[in-house]
This record gives C-alpha cells, structure tokens and sequence, in this order.
C-alpha cells in the first residue's frame, strides 16, 4: 500500500505545482507563456501516469473509488505526452481551472482513507 500512497502523493503534488505556476496567470499569460506550458503539462503526464499506475497495480482501490477519473487523467496525459505542438492550450487552461480543484478534493479525501501504517 505504501506505493499507492505514493502515488496519491503525486498527483496531490503535480496539482499543486500546476496551482503555483498558474495562480497569478490570465489564460492570455499563459497561452503566451512557453515556460508555464511546459511546466503544467509536465505535471498533467506525472497525474496521468500516476493515475494509471493505480489503475494497474491496485485495482480493488480504482474499483471502490470510481469517484476517482484515473482513465480520463491517463487520456489527457496522452493527449499531452504524444500532442507534441498540437496541445490544445486553452482545453489545459480548462481543465486546470473545471477539473484540478475537484480532483484535489477527491484524491486528498481517499488518500486520508488509507492506513497510517502503509
């Protein structure tokens, strides 16, 4: 189980990195901004790939917490990762601002769940 905390750990982490890169940035400043960019979606694959991690190596967890959109937070790592120069910017801008704080919420709320010990 201590992987699986791990693994909550960074999607809580790569959120709040996101959060601090983007939070004194218009969507114009961003859409502007390369470096902010590559940052976020940086984060947005460390979700992803943590997403599916738990997704493959602790299935009873996904399954008793479909709350969780670890199958969309591995699809958007994909759109990002394989993208290259076709990321579509302002769905990124969306989805940090419609999706981030929510999946936040829900991430820190299972990981509170888990044993203390593991």
């Amino acid at each position: 189980m201590q992987r699986l905390a791990d693994y909550l750990a960074h999607i809580l982490e790569a959120i709040e990195r996101i959060d601090r890169y983007t939070e004194d940035m218009s969507e114009v400043a961003f859409l502007e901004s390369e470096m902010a960019q590559d940052a976020v979606i940086r984060n947005f694959e460390i979700i992803g790939e943590a997403s599916h991690n738990i997704e493959t190596h602790y299935p009873e967890f996904a399954a008793a917490h479909p709350e969780l959109p670890l199958a969309a937070a591995y699809q958007m790592r994909n759109a990002v990762a394989h993208g290259y120069f076709k990321v579509d910017l302002e769905i990124v801008w969306k989805t940090i601002h419609r999706n981030l704080p929510g999946l936040y919420r829900q991430v820190q709320a299972v990981a509170r769940e888990l044993p203390a010990d593991d």
